[in-house]
């Protein structure tokens, strides 16, 4: 998979983050790894279809109390329980991010359509990416470890 798929992502979800919350947020990246794994590991995933010069999904995924503090620090109060507000907030999260990186993409020459996000909740929920390799780029933040998954292909043009 090519950087230039990847890094909109991360640039994206700094964005994001930070402009929700109000202010700079220190993100941590930790190293990148290739997922074998069909199953989710985390309590909340928001996933995006992308089609276009590029295609596959993006996902997002995070614990329940990731999710709950990122829509806390974006509302300025606190959000006791996982509701569905929180996880309307968090899926139009992972919207927005992967709308600013396809953006990026489009600049690179990629242009692309996002599908509308699906939110799932629970572990081991099994999520095949068929034929398209998942990178999993672990960042680690004031509000709890977000997990972005990036199964990007470029699409031959003809």
């Amino acid at each position: 998979m090519k950087a230039e798929f990847i890094n909109p992502f991360i640039m994206a979800t700094t964005e994001v983050l930070s402009q929700e919350l109000g202010h700079p947020l220190r993100i941590d990246k930790g190293p990148l790894a290739l997922m074998t794994s069909y199953y989710t590991g985390n309590d909340i995933t928001v996933m995006i279809g992308v089609t276009g010069a590029v295609q596959g999904i993006v996902m997002y995924g995070m614990c329940e109390r990731t999710a709950k503090n990122i829509v806390s620090g974006m509302l300025k109060q606190p959000v006791p329980i996982m509701n569905e507000m929180v996880e309307s907030a968090i899926a139009e999260m992972g919207n927005v991010i992967t709308g600013i990186a396809s953006r990026e993409l489009e600049k690179a020459g990629y242009p692309c359509t996002l599908a509308p996000p699906t939110l799932i909740s629970g572990r081991g929920v099994m999520i095949s990416t068929i034929n398209i390799k998942r990178l999993q780029i672990p960042l680690t933040t004031e509000l709890g470890d977000l997990d972005v998954s990036v199964a990007l292909r470029e699409v031959n043009r003809v």
